[in-house]
């Protein structure tokens, strides 16, 4: 069931929501929150550290799928009126990159939260251009203490 009542875009509140901080921002929206799942967008834009040749490169890709973790414990936290925690990516597995998004493309990021246990956050993410699968992966991240 979809916690939010509508998508978040005003970029003020996205940055309370997640601690990185420009040039290194690699989500702008908010489209869905639940318990174990979350969803976030992206537009490429040339600007972006990520971008080369007009593409955002696969490390944006993998970052990308590791702020919209990010985002997904900075939203819990906010409805709790907890301040987030910093956070890292601790393991990546299972990535498969199928194509890289150009510039001006929106992206969109489905991260199902498979287990949570002491600060440590396994998902799986999923990136789609257009409704296609253009990455997905499995990833650990870690809450600093």
């Amino acid at each position: 069931m979809n916690l939010l009542k509508e998508p978040i875009t005003d970029q003020d509140l996205i940055l309370k929501l997640i601690p990185q901080r420009a040039p290194i921002v690699m989500v702008d929206s908010l489209l869905y929150f639940e318990e174990s799942k979350v969803i976030s967008g992206l537009t490429v834009t040339e600007e972006n550290m990520f971008v080369q040749n007009g593409f955002l490169t696969e490390p944006g890709l993998i970052e990308h799928i590791a702020q919209t973790v990010a985002l997904y414990t900075g939203y819990h936290f906010y409805i709790n009126n907890i301040p987030a925690p910093e956070g890292y990516i601790g393991a990546i597995k299972s990535v498969t990159i199928e194509k890289l998004p150009k510039v001006n493309m929106q992206i969109e990021t489905e991260v199902e939260i498979l287990q949570e246990i002491m600060g440590v956050t396994l998902v799986q993410g999923t990136t789609t251009l257009n409704g296609e699968v253009i990455i997905t992966a499995q990833m650990k991240t870690v809450l600093k203490n």
